[in-house]
């Protein structure tokens, strides 16, 4: 059966088209420099919100109208699901989709009845992507909404619920290696604490160390060649998350020898929370060899929490895009839209033009950037203002052939040190610039 009758396939149909099932910015076979936008954006669908999504909060009900819930059974609602998904990956004509273990089947009344669920579910999406465009660019486990993890999964002062969360990413792992997930991400929604005074940090620390090891090996021994990702993230549902920040997650992964195992899977919404900007986390990531995929969404910029929702910040999936191409883009990650509609946008319809609303902001983002990147435009301004470095005293400090006995007499001798603007506003009107062009060009 079909679950969106109202909507044909989407196209590209150009800036000045009025429809709003259609593209205006995303032409996935236009090539940005040597590839296509789809294969450098590289686009995934969260199941979670677009599918489980009910659009409740703490004051209200879920608002959502969503075909598949006329279906009371829990299971024949995940199968429902299934088909609604399939669906509307073909016809958003997106590549990917990203899901946790309890988005796509209900749990059971036991651990095997939850697995044999699964199964189940696993069984119908794997029919369906033998004939499918579409593949899977992660999934993961949810070790953080039952009240069994109120202490947390892999951090839990309880080893009984430790046991439980490794079994779960133990199903996971084969769940994906089955399923060919290009990669697996490990969001420790409740890995963290609310307070020093009853928590053993080290305790949790090394056994959240050893928890990754665990999977690292099981994947290796069942042959699964996913790329691991870590997804930063500061606070909300405890007071403080161990992966705090991307910061935070490398010398995490460091000091646990995991840093040739792992990368960043960097939410913006994340970042927000974490007092950074979204192109922050992305550049730590990058310069440091750890950038590895991306949940594209934005958050609101009065409200301090989780808002989720869909990027439509042009200037921020500008700088993303700069990042992103600078890091030679995702490899096997991607663009997964974690962003949910609004609890106001309840019909089926706004899931379509939610998603259509991102893609177009990433695709004016990535042609912005391209050709940022291509000018120079930021490179030179960088350039310049460190060519102190470049020659003289300064090429002595970045070559580490210098001492402090010799910076103390060049300080000596060059007593009064003369500074150059930073020129930022002019940096920022230049940058107006490409984007008002980027919107201009036909």
């Amino acid at each position: 059966m079909s679950y969106f009758d109202s909507v044909k396939k989407i196209q590209f149909a150009g800036s000045q088209s009025k429809d709003p099932l259609s593209f205006k910015f995303y032409n996935p076979a236009e090539k940005v420099g040597d590839l296509t936008m789809e294969e450098q954006l590289r686009f995934g669908v969260a199941y979670w919100h677009t599918f489980t999504e009910d659009l409740s909060d703490p004051f209200g009900s879920g608002t959502a109208i969503r075909p598949w819930d006329k279906f009371s059974d829990p299971m024949d609602k995940a199968k429902a699901r299934v088909e609604a998904a399939f669906e509307f990956f073909e016809k958003l004509g997106i590549p990917y989709f990203c899901f946790h273990d309890a988005d796509i089947a209900p749990e059971g009344a036991t651990l095997k009845e939850t697995f044999d669920n699964q199964d189940i579910i696993v069984d119908l999406m794997e029919d369906y992507l033998k004939d499918s465009k579409v593949k899977l660019l992660w999934n993961t486990v949810n070790n953080f909404t039952h009240p069994r993890f109120v202490h947390g999964a892999a951090t839990s002062n309880n080893a009984e619920v430790y046991a439980y969360a490794a079994a779960k990413v133990k199903k996971g792992l084969e769940v994906g290696n089955r399923l060919g997930a290009e990669n697996y991400v490990f969001w420790g929604g409740r890995e963290g604490y609310e307070s020093l005074l009853n928590t053993d940090l080290k305790l949790e620390l090394d056994n959240l160390g050893r928890f990754f090891h665990l999977a690292v090996d099981y994947a290796k021994e069942i042959g699964f060649d996913a790329q691991f990702l870590i997804e930063p993230k500061p606070m909300e549902p405890t007071t403080h998350q161990y992966d705090y920040d991307t910061a935070h997650g490398f010398a995490f992964l460091q000091k646990y020898g995991l840093e040739k195992h792992f990368k960043f899977n960097i939410e913006a919404n994340h970042a927000t929370l974490a007092g950074h900007t979204f192109e922050h986390e992305l550049r730590y990531a990058r310069i440091n060899g750890m950038l590895g995929s991306v949940d594209a969404n934005q958050g609101h910029p009065h409200l301090g929490w989780d808002t989720d929702e869909f990027p439509s910040d042009l200037y921020a999936t500008t700088l993303a895009m700069v990042e992103i191409l600078k890091n030679g883009g995702l490899g096997k990650g991607g663009l997964n839209f974690d962003a949910k509609v609004r609890r106001t946008s309840f019909e089926p319809e706004d899931l379509f033009k939610a998603h259509i609303a991102g893609m177009d902001s990433f695709a004016i983002g990535l042609k912005t950037a391209h050709r940022i990147i291509e000018d120079g435009a930021l490179d030179q301004v960088v350039s310049k203002r460190y060519a102190s470095f470049e020659s003289g005293i300064g090429q002595k400090i970045v070559e580490g052939t210098t001492s402090l006995k010799e910076l103390q007499e060049y300080a000596l001798k060059n007593d009064q040190p003369v500074n150059q603007s930073g020129h930022l506003e002019e940096i920022r009107a230049t940058l107006n610039q490409y984007l008002v062009t980027t919107l201009d060009s036909k």
